[in-house]
């Protein structure tokens, strides 16, 4: 047991011993990576997109429907929302989504990343709100509270940078890392999202991060048409995306990971019938 409480977790009870263990024998979410690809027909979703656009109000991408999936997905499928820390398996306190956008479309500006507890009661329209409040802030030449917390770090010497570090990793397993450090910190989330299609590119796999504790890394390529079968077996030019993902399997198996995925794509497939409203 592990010997102290952690402000954002509660230790997971209902885990099999094998699964028990396989934080001792596969240390690093690296080593313990197993990766997913998957492809989305759009010809609803891209509709979906284009009407709700024509209502006018915050104009939303296809990133809005594939977050606002996750969150539900997280929520209905609560396994994937756990994380490592100290050798033991804990349920997170709440979906916490991390993000990363650039703050303008040229080579010489710098990605931010925003960081939001996600309620999964909350309409489609609320979520759209909410993020383009983030994304205008993060836009901002507003120094982040990382950006911050960053500069104070990096004005020390190297060496003690390191040794920092190295006592961020330790206070971490042993649950004596503070709330105040972990909270606002993107590296601690249920979930982190890259858009790549924001940028014309396609998806790719993604490292996890070792520092923090995100379980699960999704990347979302850009739109393009590709030649398929119909169902009569002629080839049709049809939309589609592909996302991505890099998930730690001492969370949960492969299996719970594909089937909460498969979940996943129906939403982003169909909105409409997954209940996604103006309001």
């Amino acid at each position: 047991m592990p010997l102290f409480r952690r402000s954002d977790g509660t230790l997971a009870r209902d885990v099999a011993p094998y699964r028990q263990i396989m934080p001792f024998i596969m240390r690093t979410r690296n080593e313990s990576a197993v990766y997913f690809k998957q492809t989305f027909h759009l010809e609803k979703t891209l509709r979906f997109i284009e009407e709700w656009n024509a209502r006018g109000g915050p104009r939303i991408t296809l990133f809005h429907v594939f977050l606002h999936a996750a969150v539900h997905v997280l929520h209905r499928r609560p396994r994937l929302n756990r994380f490592v820390a100290g050798g033991r398996l804990y349920d997170r306190d709440g979906i916490w989504i991390s993000y990363s956008a650039k703050k303008a479309l040229n080579d010489a500006s710098p990605i931010v990343v925003l960081k939001r507890r996600m309620d999964p009661a909350a309409s489609f329209a609320q979520l759209v709100e909410a993020q383009q409040v983030d994304l205008k802030g993060g836009r901002s030449d507003e120094k982040s509270h990382v950006d911050r917390e960053l500069g104070l770090i990096l004005a020390l010497p190297a060496f003690i940078i390191r040794l920092f570090i190295r006592l961020q990793f330790t206070l971490y397993d042993w649950n004596l890392l503070p709330d105040a450090f972990m909270r606002p910190d993107p590296m601690f989330a249920s979930m982190f999202i890259a858009n790549l299609g924001s940028l014309k590119m396609d998806s790719a796999y993604h490292h996890l991060y070792e520092y923090g504790n995100i379980g699960v890394f999704a990347v979302l390529g850009r739109v393009q048409h590709v030649v398929e079968p119909d169902h009569e077996g002629k080839p049709v030019m049809r939309p589609i995306a592909e996302a991505r993902y890099t998930f730690d399997e001492r969370v949960e198996d492969g299996l719970y990971g594909a089937q909460s995925m498969e979940i996943l794509r129906q939403m982003v497939e169909d909105p409409e019938a997954h209940g996604y409203r103006p309001t």
